[in-house]
């Protein structure tokens, strides 16, 4: 029998982040990177905390290498429009916060980027993206280089190893067939499986480290109390989507079509952050499933008898 398997979103929430651990996150970067790295630490970041007042479906890993560079983890499970821009933000933001004031720019991290989406961000038919800074020459099409000093003087090859690197993994794209360790990995990502016969770095000890059977009651308590959290959001966003279009497909036969949806969908996300408050979400959650401010949530909690 198959064991039960914690989920990653979970494990990288708590487990990943113990040093003890640090080889199953090394493995699954490894398969990726296609380069071996050693995690010295791993730092505080926006999803670096411990409760349920997280970032709903919102999970960061910033971690340090012995070489020195950054490694972010995301994964997200709800669809964000402006993902891209949460990317370029997320990278930006570990720069800066890791080069201090008066030292010199070539001291500047590497930083490597990955994001593991459960959702269909842009459009392309693959399920794992690259992306690399070059300069291409507008005229002769030639990619700008390194001189020979600046090989010698910072022990790189080429100009894009300076820059941050992305990688996107689309989970739901993947067709479940594991041709290489990376695909053995998105599978166990996709479907909470490791099979027996996939040997990918870090999977065998995944098995072991991620074995729900093994977890303290307090820590089975509080991880199902996790899944019901999102189960509980889920439903509340789903039954906005469909209520909303409903009755505002109704006002809208009577006012207009487009003042009579947007009505409708008023009227429900203040049931949803209604309800939300009544299940005792926090606003920071519940922002995030209804995208208002924190003000307007704590307006209608002032307002709940």
């Amino acid at each position: 029998m198959a064991k039960e398997l914690i989920r990653f979103d979970w494990a990288l929430k708590r487990l990943l982040r113990d040093k003890a651990n640090f080889e199953v996150l090394e493995g699954f970067l490894a398969e990726l990177l296609k380069i071996d790295l050693t995690i010295q630490n791993i730092g505080e970041s926006e999803g670096n905390q411990a409760d349920e007042k997280d970032k709903f479906n919102r999970v960061d890993i910033l971690a340090h290498t012995s070489d020195g560079e950054i490694v972010i983890v995301e994964l997200q499970i709800d669809s964000e429009v402006d993902y891209f821009h949460r990317m370029l933000y997320g990278v930006s933001k570990a720069i800066i916060d890791h080069i201090k004031l008066g030292v010199a720019y070539e001291f500047v991290k590497k930083v490597y980027s990955i994001n593991i989406v459960y959702f269909e961000l842009g459009q392309g038919s693959d399920y794992v993206y690259f992306g690399k800074t070059e300069f291409v020459g507008i005229h002769h099409h030639d990619i700008l280089s390194l001189s020979a000093k600046q090989k010698s003087k910072f022990e790189l090859e080429h100009v894009s190893e300076i820059y941050p690197e992305y990688y996107i993994l689309k989970i739901n794209k993947f067709n479940d067939i594991a041709k290489d360790g990376l695909d053995e990995w998105i599978y166990f990502l996709k479907n909470n499986e490791i099979k027996d016969n996939f040997n990918a770095k870090g999977l065998n000890l995944a098995k072991e480290t991620l074995d729900f059977n093994k977890m303290s009651d307090a820590e089975k308590a509080a991880y199902k109390h996790h899944l019901e959290n999102k189960m509980l959001s889920a439903s509340l966003i789903e039954g906005a989507k469909f209520e909303g279009m409903f009755e505002g497909e109704i006002k809208g036969r009577n006012e207009g079509r487009i003042e009579g949806i947007s009505i409708g969908e008023e009227r429900k996300t203040l049931e949803i952050v209604e309800k939300a408050i009544n299940n005792g979400l926090d606003n920071e959650t519940i922002a995030v499933i209804t995208s208002l401010s924190i003000i307007e949530i704590e307006e209608i909690r002032k307002n709940i008898k």
